[in-house]
């Protein structure tokens, strides 16, 4: 407990482990894709042998990476995200090597929404973002009804309008 204020408790869906993982692979194999045109590139046109080397450790580099961010990442990510809102604050906990820890006072939030990309939407998701005047927050993969009552929450406790 710090000073007074609950720690977060709640937790974001389980299937942000999938949707992280597609989006992630998606924009591996996109690089990956680019990667290969230039390694093509390379062969066909016979360039420099250092822009085939260099090509090679960016794509083993790359390949480390989407293991990481494939694999690994989005469990540690699901299972270290939190978040909880009460009458006060709206706290955000999240990070597996970088712990975050913020507390947004309700008298700050300007403005709060909802959004789903084609992935969310598949997997019955949507993120919540919440404004203030220096930075936007985001609570993501909550199930759309979960999303919807926590933005109506939020607006309410904040005393957001529809005009502002």
């Amino acid at each position: 407990m710090e000073q007074g204020i609950t720690l977060p408790d709640q937790r974001i869906s389980k299937k942000a482990v999938v949707v992280w993982r597609i989006s992630s692979t998606i924009a591996h194999v996109i690089t990956l894709l680019v990667l290969g045109t230039v390694l093509f590139l390379h062969w066909y046109y016979d360039w420099a042998n250092w822009i085939g080397y260099i090509t090679y450790v960016i794509t083993g580099l790359i390949i480390l990476q989407a293991i990481y961010k494939i694999f690994i990442y989005p469990i540690y990510m699901q299972k270290t995200w939190r978040y909880r809102v009460d009458n006060e604050y709206i706290q955000i906990k999240h990070g597996a090597i970088e712990h975050v820890h913020l507390l947004i006072p309700m008298v700050k939030v300007l403005h709060v929404s909802t959004s789903q990309g084609p992935i969310l939407r598949k997997f019955g998701l949507s993120t919540i973002t919440i404004g203030t005047t220096a930075s936007s927050h985001e609570i993501p993969a909550l199930p759309v009804d979960e999303a919807e009552d926590l933005r109506e929450k939020i607006a309410m406790l904040a005393k957001v309008t529809e005009d502002e």
